[in-house]
This record gives structure tokens, sequence and C-alpha cells, in this order.
């Protein structure tokens, strides 16, 4: 292999030096003893990194049929009550007595009787009796009368 000379034309003066001089006083002002930035810790426990958590996307349905609802307004209200006490309730103080599921919360009795007996409920209160059913006192709204609402049950 024979190599062919430059000429003087070709020959590319390198600026090799010029940017090892360059690195040598930037290292120079920078200084050899430069410190690296840590992460300032805070606490002394160390906590693993909190990491992506993605919205489920099932290939398929787990369960083929949806059960039925467990609390619908026929198994919250199981019958109304027509005792003496409860009879006086509904003329002096227009509130229905009902036995209610055990379950059964504040709200979904309220919903329950208005379904139900298409009526403004405006409070109910509730209690557990020493036998262990729950009797709901369920106050009607004053331009709906307690009377008629126990006539179209059919308990009076």
């Amino acid at each position: 292999m024979k190599l062919i000379p430059r000429s003087k034309k070709q020959t590319v003066k390198p600026s090799f030096p010029e940017s090892l001089a360059q690195a040598a006083k930037k290292a120079a002002l920078k200084g050899v003893h430069s410190k690296s930035v840590r992460k300032i810790r805070t606490t002394t426990h160390f906590h693993r990194p909190q990491t992506l958590v993605l919205k489920r996307a099932p290939k398929y349905a787990r369960k083929s049929v949806a059960h039925a609802p467990r609390m619908d307004q026929y198994r919250i209200v199981r019958q109304p009550l027509n005792t003496e006490t409860a009879m006086k309730k509904i003329e002096e103080h227009n509130t229905l007595t009902f036995l209610v599921d055990i379950k059964a919360n504040k709200h979904q009795i309220k919903d329950a009787v208005k379904r139900l007996y298409d009526v403004e409920v405006a409070k109910v209160n509730t209690l557990i009796t020493p036998v262990g059913f729950k009797k709901a006192f369920v106050r009607l709204t004053a331009d709906v009368d307690a009377l008629d609402v126990a006539n179209k049950i059919g308990f009076i």
C-alpha cells in the first residue's frame, strides 16, 4: 500500500490544542474538588416509590348474570303496624309505623315508602325492638294525611 502525500492546500490544521486549552481553562476555573448535589432526605424511613396504577380493563365479565338487588323496597318495608300506639301516632303525629328490614337505614326506608305509597316523607325514626325487629316511624309531610294513606294501604 502506497501513501500519497497531501499538498499544502489539503492539510487541515486541527484545533485540538485550542480545545484542550479551553477545557483546561474551564477545569481550572471550576476547580477539581466540585461537590455533587445529593437528594435531601426529610425522614429516616425509606418509602418505596409510587408506581403507575392502571385502570382495570377486563377482557370478559367475571359473572355472566348480575344478581337481583339485595335491598329493594319490598324487602325493606316488611309490614305496617296497626297497634293502638301506632294508630295514636297516625291520628296525632301524622306518622306511619312499619316493621322494616334490620339492615335498612333511614335513607333506604324513606325512599322505599316514597316508591310504595307515593307520599312525601318528612323524617324517619327507627328503633330495634328487644325481639330483634327494626321498627320505623315514618313522619309524613303536612300536606299528606297519614290516615288517608293508612286507608289506602288497607290496615284501618
